[in-house]
């Protein structure tokens, strides 16, 4: 029993030691390793497995910056603690990593970042701007910016998972609940600690969390974030859709092996009197109910905007693992560029799909296949 308490001593001193030599790099590896755990192991957001990490994270996340923040002014010191106040950094890149890692990977699934890019770069600059820093983590300031702004996009997608239902209220809530509990940790550690108080001005602080607080609000009334927890799966012009058996079996032209973000070819050959169908699959979280709308569009050479054509839209609920399935058609179609936006009742994008009919008897589809949804 000694050998082994020697033994672990023995461990952790050359795990302290290679933290030390390593100073430089160690907090953006365990950015990078909460962010690669959080890849390998989440699937659904409404999975028991996926929410108990999240919350695990982000409880744990609350914890470390609070113990950290109190370092300076020895609150550790002789206590078991105080053996592991140089980890605290590591443990908060680590869940900043994992937290914002589920955010991407639910984002990212949607089929199109086009509407919602600006928020993505958004996302990545705040979670990477630490390691651009002299101070990094310390930077105090930065650390509760991020902070907030991972506990906004945590809740916004945690609260519909549980309450079954989302929507512009529900959007608003989750944001006051991010705002109450970040202002309240940091009144908590302004209280705690002196060296907090020393080295953070309030009415400095303050402002900052507002003012983002106030961008990610702009950014939904302009329908620039995504509507997580939802995400579209797939998204297709097809030549034809069924329906046999609850098996969608959908027809398209398939683009060249090399263009991997997508799946339909651009360039759709139209017959005549053939229908155009739009075909998507969305994932929504169990129980969730949903109105979507297909908002088709066409560009107009003369005027050079979009003219919205028609909205057509479908309930969806929530559950499928391969998500929710729906289509829409016309048949009355115009030669030249089309988008068919996917949409909720609120307006958010879900993903875009591009393309542009050709009217041409002499041409015919090329690398035509059913898939089977």
């Amino acid at each position: 029993m000694r050998y082994k308490r020697t033994y672990i001593k023995f461990q952790n001193s050359r795990f302290r030691n290679v933290i030390r030599r390593h100073e430089k790099y160690a907090p953006i590896i365990f950015f990078i390793g909460g962010f690669i755990f959080d890849s390998l192991t989440l699937g659904r957001i409404d999975r028991i497995y996926d929410l108990t990490v999240l919350c695990l994270h982000m409880t744990a996340l609350s914890i470390a910056l609070y113990l950290y923040n109190l370092t300076d002014d020895g609150a550790w010191k002789n206590t078991f603690l105080g053996k592991y106040e140089m980890y605290l950094p590591l443990a908060i890149q680590f869940f900043f990593g994992g937290l914002s890692s589920a955010y991407v990977i639910y984002f990212s699934r949607s089929v199109s970042l086009s509407k919602t890019i600006s928020f993505f770069i958004i996302l990545l600059a705040l979670l990477f701007a630490n390691e651009f820093l002299k101070k990094r983590i310390s930077n105090k300031y930065l650390q509760f910016s991020v902070y907030f702004f991972v506990s906004f996009t945590f809740f916004t997608f945690m609260i519909p998972v549980f309450i079954k239902e989302m929507n512009t209220n529900i959007f608003i809530i989750s944001g006051l609940i991010s705002l109450v509990l970040t202002l309240l940790l940091i009144a908590i550690i302004y209280r705690k600690s002196p060296s907090t108080r020393n080295e953070v001005r309030l009415k400095k602080l303050i402002p900052i969390i507002l003012g983002l607080y106030a961008t990610i609000n702009i950014f939904y009334c302009f329908k620039l974030i995504p509507p997580v927890p939802l995400a579209l799966d797939a998204g297709l012009v097809a030549h034809n859709v069924a329906k046999i058996d609850n098996t969608y079996y959908v027809t398209y032209e398939r683009d060249d092996w090399y263009v991997f973000w997508r799946d339909h070819r651009i360039k759709f050959i139209h017959q005549p009197d053939e229908n155009v169908y739009i075909f998507a699959s969305i994932f929504a979280p169990t129980q969730i109910k949903k109105a979507i709308f297909h908002r088709w569009k066409w560009f107009n050479p003369v005027t050079k905007t979009w003219d919205v054509i028609e909205d057509i839209g479908y309930n969806i609920t929530g559950g499928r693992n391969a998500g929710f399935r729906g289509y829409t058609y016309k048949n009355n179609v115009k030669p030249g560029m089309w988008q068919v936006d996917v949409i909720t009742e609120e307006e958010l994008v879900l993903g875009v799909i591009d393309f542009e009919i050709i009217m041409n008897p002499n041409l015919k589809p090329k690398r035509v296949v059913e898939r089977q949804f």
